[in-house]
């Protein structure tokens, strides 16, 4: 049986994964989301720091449109800095048992998915996604929906597909049976190993174990 390859963690997803996963469970897959997702913060970001910019320097002697300027520079740089922040902070974790994304700068959020649930997994890529090299991965899980169904902005999502598919679907670290079906297959609702059943009964003749007495 071949288990997963040990992962080569930086220092903030490596704390993540000591903290967040169990004892019995090995990473697969720790990386933050691409950096394109700050493409919209830095879009919205820069025409307000820029304003800013030009009030606090259009009349240095003014000082209402000087504070004006420098409050939406600042506000600018929060906005900006907490994005940033949130970006460098999320890290999607795959386990050998479950699918999780941590999240919050202040208040750290932890979305986990068994892997038990999941009964199909979808990858899609934009054309902008195809040139910088993001994709998306879309769970569907059985019962009610989950909170962790569609995590965007993957990077390298072609791989990442190909390691997460290979977890759930196929034998490489399932049970090393002979029809062994992947981690999706194994285990109760929670990856838990499913308790060994009792053998079939013996067909045909006495079911007991008492000795026969010997008729004399």
């Amino acid at each position: 049986m071949s288990g997963p390859t040990p992962l080569d963690l930086p220092p903030r997803a490596s704390k993540d994964v000591e903290k967040y996963l169990l004892p019995d469970e090995t990473a697969v897959v720790a990386t933050r989301r691409h950096w394109a997702v700050l493409i919209e913060p830095t879009v919205k970001f820069l025409p307000v720091f820029v304003a800013g910019a030009w009030l606090l320097l259009f009349d240095p002697e003014n000082r209402v449109t000087s504070s004006a300027g420098l409050l939406v520079i600042v506000a600018a740089l929060v906005y900006y800095g907490l994005r940033v922040g949130e970006w460098w902070m999320r890290h999607f974790i795959v386990s050998t048992r479950r699918v999780l994304l941590t999240s919050g700068v202040i208040v750290r959020t932890v979305t986990l998915l068994p892997l038990r649930r999941i009964t199909d997994l979808t990858w899609k890529e934009t054309l902008l996604g195809q040139v910088l090299g993001y994709g998306t991965f879309r769970f569907e899980s059985a019962g009610q929906q989950q909170a962790l169904s569609e995590i965007t902005f993957l990077p390298g999502a072609d791989v990442l597909y190909r390691r997460v598919s290979a977890l759930l679907f196929s034998s490489d670290w399932g049970s090393g049976g002979g029809g062994g079906g992947g981690a999706a297959s194994m285990g109760d609702d929670e990856g838990n190993p499913e308790p060994p059943q009792a053998p079939p009964p013996a067909q045909g003749g006495r079911q007991d174990t008492e000795p026969i007495p010997r008729v004399t």
